[in-house]
């Protein structure tokens, strides 16, 4: 009776170790099999979100160069406010020196009808 008891024994302790090694070797291949598995049904998504973000990168890049452009132009705006100065008081001149010429040829046309006699000048122009 006690061999077939240790018998028995001996059968349950092989049969625990051999299920414990079945169960050691199959463990990694089950967990890579669920490794794919979520993977397959998870990089479609991300591959969405990364193109998503790639989109979204590439928008608020140029938002942001709009956006620096702006700035410059702005800044050299500012900074040519001398120029629309200097170009103001150039203007300033120019009318004034046109009111000089256009007062100085007033005087002189004047002074050519009192020098000249009306009938000199209606002789010059009839010859013509």
């Amino acid at each position: 009776m006690e061999d077939q008891e240790m018998q028995l024994k001996v059968r349950r302790v092989s049969d625990k170790f051999t299920e414990s090694m079945y169960v050691l070797a199959n463990e990694p291949s089950v967990a890579l099999y669920r490794l794919q598995e979520h993977v397959r049904r998870s990089l479609p998504e991300l591959v969405q979100h990364k193109t998503d973000m790639q989109s979204w990168e590439e928008q608020s890049q140029g938002a942001i160069y709009s956006v620096e452009y702006a700035c410059s132009a702005v800044r050299s705006m500012a900074n040519s406010s001398v120029y629309f100065k200097n170009i103001d008081s150039l203007l300033r001149q120019a009318i004034s020196m046109k009111e000089q010429i256009s007062s100085s040829q007033g005087r002189r046309k004047r002074t050519v009808d009192h020098v000249m006699p009306r009938d000199a000048g209606e002789k010059r122009s009839s010859g013509m």
